[in-house]
């Protein structure tokens, strides 16, 4: 790797041994995957993955005590994942006990390092950090020092920034030295597709189930999406971002992907349309009976795989707030329907703590709280790494908290009707 003189007066410890210690990190990140350079970190904010303050992880917080001992802040505010913990999310005698004795025991002296190193404020802790209401929007060919997988993604596809898919940690130390190694999908040859993605539904197909379908066969590939803008359209609108949003977590974590095209919608394909695809691009078709074998081929770890539901969770990714409008007007119409008034499962919606704000300041607020749905700001996949949670059958309608926990996954429609009728 070709470093220049101030990136090699770093290395060579002229600015302290901590911030050499960094670089030396990012230069053997660069050197294992071939990269010719560092380049500037340009986004106005960074966004960290490591946000929970597990017990168990003390060399993290060792880490940041060392960059905080040494005076060496971060280079950028930034945005962190979603906390842990809320006492309004449903939870026994026993599950609470793990949660604050023996998993989340460092939450708050973890968070007070963050502010010290540079949280943008109280509040900022969501995966979906690009939201309006959370404040941290990359601009088109922002170069990112991310690691959130959903975040990168997004970012990466929906608005033309470049992010790599970091690991936590790598995150900080980007954004501390002010420079990420140059490889991969910060590259025009690396953010070119190597799939063709013909969408050939007669529905519109579910977003998680269309992006856990392409994530599984391209793996951690660029594929090309062709025939999903007949179904949102050709602007990134609310409801195409939302989409997308969604989408991308499932093509995220059931694969690897950290950046897909759009025909006729995103970014990049709209501005280079198939120029984007590289030569020899392979080839994938889904059509609905695809997307059912898909659906039908998740496994049930359920230990009675005919259990009734005890919680549900929609939000992994964080709900947008016209997602949230959107499920108050379908829940009413659905309990309407059933000749009910609340909802039959507890069920939680996660969202960013600000988009939450927002969201309490419309009538629609009150209007999902007397349907008995819970609102709330923490990262599901953290609730359900508790062991007594992971036993509990749980339903959601996320893709990546299907992947990584217990939880099964049931679509918008099928999650709708359990919530409201008691299906499943």
């Amino acid at each position: 790797m070709i470093l220049t003189k101030e990136q090699q007066a770093i290395l060579d410890g002229e600015k302290g041994e901590t911030l050499a210690k960094v670089m030396k990190t990012l230069v053997m990140y660069g050197d294992a995957f071939e990269a010719e350079k560092l380049v500037p970190v340009t986004s106005k904010y960074n966004h960290l993955v490591t946000s929970f303050g597990l017990k168990v992880m003390a060399p993290v917080y060792d880490l940041m005590q060392q960059l905080l001992d040494a005076g060496v802040a971060s280079e950028q505010k930034f945005s962190v994942d979603p906390r842990p913990l809320d006492k309004n999310v449903p939870a026994n005698i026993l599950q609470k006990l793990v949660f604050n004795k023996f998993m989340y025991t460092k939450q708050g002296f973890y968070e007070e390092q963050l502010e010290k190193l540079g949280l943008m404020d109280k509040d900022a802790f969501s995966c979906t950090c690009y939201m309006d209401e959370v404040g941290n929007k990359p601009k088109k060919g922002d170069v990112l020092s991310w690691a959130e997988s959903s975040a990168v993604v997004y970012a990466n596809s929906v608005l033309g920034a470049r992010c790599n898919r970091n690991s936590g940690i790598i995150d900080i130390m980007g954004s501390i030295v002010g420079y990420v190694p140059y490889f991969g999908l910060l590259t025009d040859e690396g953010r070119k597709a190597t799939w063709i993605v013909k969408v050939q539904t007669k529905k519109k197909p579910e977003a998680q189930l269309l992006g856990s379908a392409i994530g599984m066969k391209v793996m951690e590939d660029v594929p090309y999406v062709i025939g999903l803008d007949e179904w949102i359209g050709t602007e990134l609108d609310d409801a195409a971002c939302a989409y997308l949003k969604d989408f991308g977590a499932a093509t995220a974590s059931n694969g690897a992907v950290g950046l897909y095209h759009i025909d006729n919608l995103t970014p990049e394909a709209k501005e280079m349309g198939k120029a984007l695809i590289a030569e020899g691009a392979k080839e994938y078709i889904i059509d609905d009976a695809e997307l059912e074998r898909v659906q039908k081929s998740y496994p049930v770890v359920w230990k009675n795989p005919d259990a009734t539901p005890k919680l549900c969770f929609v939000g992994c990714p964080h709900l947008s707030l016209e997602q949230l409008k959107d499920w108050t007007d379908k829940i009413e119409q659905a309990l309407k329907q059933s000749g009910a008034k609340k909802v039959c499962i507890p069920t939680v919606f996660t969202a960013a703590p600000k988009v939450l704000e927002a969201f309490e300041k419309t009538e629609y607020a009150a209007r999902l709280k007397a349907t008995g749905v819970i609102t709330s700001y923490i990262c599901p996949l953290m609730y359900m790494n508790n062991p007594f949670c992971k036993k509990m059958p749980v339903i959601t309608s996320s893709n990546k908290l299907r992947t990584y926990t217990s939880a099964r996954y049931y679509t918008d429609g099928e999650i709708l009707n359990a919530i409201t009728k008691g299906g499943k």
